[in-house]
């Protein structure tokens, strides 16, 4: 079997929701992107956190404990999917502070896990989303202007540039994105002098730290881009991220996402430590379907069969009863998922093969058919055909795997193979 590459592949193919990588996401766009960061300042980035000297917080959101304890169950449902509950609660902020960016960031950012399960695919909320962002930083950049040691206003205008750039980047606008990042490293930088006022100025540094050190090594078209950017610290950026984690209010949520993702990649291959994080995430936010269905992966890729069944089945179940989030893309992960295990756990032929039958319509549906679990799904319901000596399904499957089209998974080999000594 070549599951577990086709989902070492997967990691391989993460798209970096960083300060970076939101432009430099296809090499055919890397002269277009060296020329918009031709004004680019270099921006200079500590390794350590430094104390402000003297600092004026007064109105300042981020450090505010009411205000904190009065978004508790909002940031909650907002992570749990529950937006109706969170955007009624992120209304009343903006109420009450209709010139501060807050609201507005975090009511872009309840848009934004809208958009996130269908793997950025849907655009129906992409209007709402860049409404959102423009006017966080529109408001923010008027604190800003008023008071160039308003840190709070850098850390909002870098947060949002950063999410704007991202789905700019998603949908091919490569100058918007470019524009985006350059500003956002900047206000970035600006923020670094009120690190030890709160975990949530760490965030963003955390991410470049970790990113920053392997970009030129990923992508060598964009070392002479690179030149502009100073070199991250691998081993430290993970490290912010799991301070912000612990210790953070508002990103701290964000914070252990990304530490889900790094530590399960192929780069890291902290699987175990990944599943942990991912364990913890899934037992706060029952509902989130994006952490629910990585759960169910990295139990896949651990072995952790009744994790992955237990998450699975959850997911067709919500998913049926219409669950914010729960769709297409979730579907796919939990039907091959337990159709794996019908068949080599279970031997539970039938159900395998209506698992794997769900996951190939789930697939097709998104028009998602390039390798991975099609493929995958696809494979193993020829070696069932192959099995019960149906040579017309066999060659039916087997030809679907061919048409996936990754030529170093095995499946793709042995599905060839198996075609070229039944030609008719």
């Amino acid at each position: 079997m070549d599951i577990v590459q086709f989902l070492a592949r997967g990691c391989r193919a993460l798209l970096v929701l960083a300060l970076l990588l939101p432009v430099f996401s296809a090499a055919a766009q890397v002269a277009d992107t060296a020329r918009y960061l031709g004004g680019i300042k270099e921006v200079e980035l500590a390794d350590v956190e430094v104390a402000p000297e003297a600092v004026d917080t007064k109105g300042w959101l981020l450090l505010n404990q009411e205000v904190q304890q009065e978004l508790n169950g909002a940031v909650h449902n907002l992570y749990n999917f529950k937006f109706d509950r969170a955007d009624r609660q992120f209304r009343s902020l903006r109420r009450r502070y209709p010139e501060h960016p807050m609201a507005y960031f975090l009511m872009g950012l309840s848009t934004w896990w809208k958009i996130l399960p269908t793997n950025l695919g849907t655009k129906q909320y992409d209007r709402t989303f860049f409404a959102y962002m423009d006017t966080a930083t529109t408001k923010a950049k008027a604190l800003y202007d008023a008071d160039k040691h308003n840190y709070e206003a850098c850390f909002f205008l870098s947060a949002a540039y950063a999410f704007d750039a991202r789905l700019h980047a998603e949908r091919h606008d490569w100058r918007k994105a470019t524009v985006g990042v350059k500003r956002s490293l900047e206000y970035m930088d600006k923020s670094k002098e009120a690190n030890d006022l709160s975990p949530e100025f760490l965030f963003g540094q955390g991410l470049f730290n970790y990113y920053s050190g392997w970009i030129s090594d990923e992508y060598p078209w964009l070392r002479p881009v690179l030149l502009f950017f100073p070199k991250g610290n691998h081993d430290l950026g993970i490290e912010q991220l799991r301070m912000v984690g612990k210790n953070g209010f508002y990103t701290a949520t964000e914070a252990r996402f990304f530490l889900m993702r790094i530590l399960g990649s192929e780069r890291e291959h902290e699987e175990n430590a990944a599943l942990n994080v991912a364990r913890k995430l899934v037992a706060e936010y029952p509902d989130n379907s994006y952490f629910e269905r990585n759960y169910a992966m990295l139990c896949f890729r651990e072995g952790d069969w009744a994790g992955c069944e237990q998450a699975s089945k959850s997911i067709l179940r919500k998913l049926n009863e219409g669950m914010p989030g729960y769709e297409g893309y979730s579907g796919r992960y939990a039907t091959y998922f337990l159709g794996f295990l019908m068949q080599y756990r279970y031997h539970k032929l039938a159900e395998a093969r209506d698992y794997y039958q769900r996951c190939i319509v789930f697939s097709e549906t998104l028009s998602n058919t390039s390798g991975g679990y099609y493929q995958g799904a696809a494979f193993n319901l020829g070696k069932l055909a192959e099995a019960d000596d149906d040579l017309r399904g066999t060659k039916r499957y087997y030809q679907m795997v061919v048409l996936a089209g990754d030529r170093m998974a095995p499946s793709y080999k042995e599905a060839t193979s198996w075609l070229r000594s039944h030609k008719e």
